[in-house]
């Protein structure tokens, strides 16, 4: 799955226009690698997403096409 898209549907980030954004704007890396939004995420990789002076770090641990908005918390591990 596109980054962009795992940051949307996990709900990271609210928009996936936003989230191309942070992307585009370097502020996403994954594994510690600055990252695109059209990058594959899989299970096991740790993405990084600066907002200003917060940072999130969290583990993938599904990568699903649909989720309910109760079944996102389950998709990914706060680091």
């Amino acid at each position: 799955m596109r980054l962009d898209k795992y940051l949307k549907i996990s709900r990271l980030i609210k928009r996936r226009t936003l989230a191309n954004e942070a992307c585009d704007g370097g502020r996403v890396s994954v594994n510690d690698k600055v990252a695109k939004a059209s990058q594959n995420v899989a299970v096991g990789d740790i993405i990084e997403i600066r907002f200003g002076t917060n940072t999130h770090k969290v583990r993938v641990l599904e990568v699903k096409e649909h989720v309910r908005k109760e079944e996102t918390a389950e998709m990914y591990e706060a680091l």
